[in-house]
């Protein structure tokens, strides 16, 4: 694991006359890794990062990807690895951990997705399912008044019974003799209209 030195504190200018006893040592550890010799990793390991992306990935455009945006990555951070021999693997980290990122998006993205929607009616069964709508609107119309304001609230706005029986102000009892009527006197309507 490459060690990665924080962003150099700000030093005081010394005078161009000061000259610095430590030499180029300490220049080596704040200049980090050069553009030039991540440029000259980048055309020695691209392949090698790119076949251990493709061990992660299984598509070659997501692999550039990952190696591309390592490389941009460690080229916005070049000043910070201390010993530019450890670039190579702090590259390999980086597309480790951006191909790591990507399949973790891609396992979001897919549990994200919607269900498929289910295959749509066939106009037919939409215009028989209007013919029943229609039939048992009719059925509806012919039951007693008590009968259809019983089964409408109890079916069609999903009461219970005693929902039903405190909305009409009626008894438990009522509410069960209306609806089981109703829906005899429904079924004789509907087995007529067919």
């Amino acid at each position: 694991m490459p060690v990665i030195a924080p962003w150099p504190a700000a030093r005081p200018a010394q005078p161009a006359s000061v000259s610095t006893e430590r030499g180029g040592a300490d220049d080596a550890m704040t200049a980090g890794t050069t553009v030039d010799h991540l440029t000259e990793t980048y055309r020695t390991h691209y392949r090698s990062l790119l076949g251990l992306a493709a061990l992660l990935l299984d598509d070659t455009a997501s692999c550039e990807d990952v190696v591309q945006e390592a490389f941009i990555r460690v080229h916005s951070a070049r000043k910070r690895v201390r010993d530019p021999e450890k670039t190579l693997a702090y590259l390999r980290q980086t597309v480790v951990n951006l191909s790591r990122s990507t399949l973790r998006r891609r396992i979001l993205g897919l549990k994200l997705l919607s269900k498929p929607m289910p295959d749509m009616a066939s106009a037919e069964e939409g215009a028989y399912d209007r013919i029943e709508r229609d039939e048992l609107k009719k059925a509806l119309g012919g039951l007693q008044r008590r009968q259809r304001e019983v089964l409408v609230l109890r079916y069609f706005a999903d009461m219970t019974e005693s929902q039903v029986a405190e909305v009409l102000g009626l008894s438990l009892g009522s509410v069960k003799a209306y609806g089981s009527r109703g829906i005899a006197a429904l079924r004789v309507a509907m087995e007529a209209a067919s």
